[in-house]
């Protein structure tokens, strides 16, 4: 029994039991309800796995911005003309491609200083694949994260310490 046990612990990320559940059963067997069945299909549209997978990875400390340098700054310019459509906040850096039964992740960040960059990338791919397989029902075949730049503790303080240059 002992081994059991141990063995249940070295399960991989995406196996990972949901925080307080007693059950034995992995996560992605408590959640794989199929999507096609007699009764109906359930189709899950890609913007809605990006928004999940964009607010999963936010919820990692160490995070501080989601896509990169170009794209916040094209969101950004879009934003201000009036009648365009931007892409959600929530989405923006990630970008999915959805099958029928499964999904692959990408997703582009700013992380903090300090932080050790495969950590972060290891807890941002497992809350990622948690929460895409819990609310979806799809199985996660990978989640690629790119680090665009790192965010430096005085760069808001300087912009804000600066003087204007016009008057």
């Amino acid at each position: 029994m002992a081994a059991k046990s141990a063995q249940s612990s070295e399960l991989a990320p995406a196996e990972l039991r949901e925080a307080g559940s007693t059950s034995s059963v992995p996560v992605r067997a408590q959640h794989s309800h199929e999507l096609n069945t007699d009764t109906g299909r359930t189709s899950i549209a890609d913007h809605v796995v990006a928004k999940i997978a964009g607010m999963a990875a936010r919820e990692v400390r160490g995070v501080h911005h989601m896509g990169g340098g170009a794209g916040r700054a094209f969101d950004a310019v879009r934003e201000r003309i009036p009648g365009s459509t931007s892409t959600s906040t929530a989405a923006r850096g990630v970008a999915v491609e959805v099958g029928e039964r499964q999904a692959a992740v990408d997703i582009n960040l700013v992380v903090e200083y300090g932080v050790s960059i495969p950590d972060l990338a290891a807890v941002v791919r497992r809350n990622v694949i948690s929460g895409v397989e819990r609310m979806t029902g799809l199985e996660v075949t990978e989640v690629n994260v790119t680090v665009d730049d790192i965010h430096l503790p005085d760069e808001e303080e300087s912009r804000s310490a600066a003087e204007p240059r016009v008057r």
